[in-house]
Formats: C-alpha cells, sequence, structure tokens
C-alpha cells in the first residue's frame, strides 16, 4: 500500500499570500472562485499553476493523493480539474477550525486518525513543530510534515523532497 500525500490547497497549491505582491507570480494563473461559504462579495482570488498538477500526477505513482484542505469535496470542483487531477478522496473534517488546548493545528488529530498508521507525507502551511512532535508521539508509521511558506506555494525542493522520502 503506498503512503498518504495529503494536500492542502490554500497556501500549498494557492499561494494566497502572494496576492498582497502583485503581478501574479510567474508559473500561476488566477482563478475566481465561489466555493460553498464564499456567499457575498467578489469571488475568492486563487493563484493556481498547472506545473503543480504535473507534480502531483508524478508523485501519485508513488503516493495516494488526499485532499487534506477545509474544501473538502469541492477540491475536486474548483481546483482539481484547474490542475488537470482526476476527483481525489479528501479528509471530511468532523470539525473545522479552532486551536487545540495542546497549541497543536486543529487538523494534526484528523490528520493521523485519517491515516489510521499508515505511511503520510503532509503538506500545510500552518503545520509547526508542535505538530510534528505530536505526530512523532501518537502516530505509529513514518510521517513527513512540510510546512509550505504561503507567500510561495509548493517549490521544486518541496516536490523533491517528497519524491526521495522514503516512507
Amino acid at each position: 500500500m503506498k503512503p498518504l500525500l495529503l494536500i492542502d490547497i490554500d497556501g500549498p497549491l494557492n499561494p494566497f499570500a502572494a496576492l498582497a505582491h502583485r503581478p501574479v507570480p510567474e508559473g500561476y494563473a488566477l482563478h475566481r472562485m465561489r466555493p460553498t461559504g464564499w456567499k457575498t462579495g467578489a469571488p475568492l482570488p486563487v493563484l493556481l499553476s498547472a506545473e503543480h498538477g504535473e507534480e502531483l500526477l508524478t508523485l501519485s505513482a508513488r503516493y495516494e493523493l488526499v485532499w487534506a484542505t477545509t474544501w473538502k469535496d469541492e477540491a475536486n470542483e474548483w481546483v482539481g480539474p484547474r490542475l488537470g487531477l482526476p476527483p481525489l478522496p479528501y479528509i471530511d473534517w468532523p470539525s473545522m477550525h479552532g486551536t487545540p488546548a495542546d497549541g497543536t493545528y486543529w487538523k494534526t488529530r484528523h490528520v493521523v486518525h485519517h491515516a489510521d498508521g499508515r505511511p503520510f507525507a503532509w503538506v500545510d502551511d500552518e503545520i509547526s513543530g508542535i505538530d510534528r512532535d505530536w505526530v512523532a508521539a501518537h502516530h505509529p508509521g513514518h510521517a513527513l510534515l512540510l510546512r509550505v511558506d504561503p507567500g510561495v506555494g509548493l517549490s521544486r525542493t518541496d516536490f523533491d523532497a517528497l519524491a526521495e522520502w522514503e516512507g
């Protein structure tokens, strides 16, 4: 069984913090989206790079790709097709947001639960050392947690680390 590659959208695939700096970063296209919950005002600006889709498809030979995003199943409607990805399974968070008392990111426990002992790599812009420590103490399998700068998105270095990781 392949290790999981758990993929967040906002930060890793959509470097939203780059929107504060014009122009749109090279290699990215600006898309206007209106997922559930984005009901009023202008559509949500989302930066996506087709190269990320190509890289993820290449990694799918080594990993089972899974959305680990608040977009949940809507990632398959709004984001996946623009990256050339097939529909992917997703983590259906039982609750979203908040801060656990121990300082871990709200997704961390759910990610470990979803992995159910399987090796996994997780890319997200909100991973911290506290999350790495918690996963090391509570997950019996191998895990790679990659924090991605939300102003840069997934980089060549990140994709190389994912390709080289021995889950």
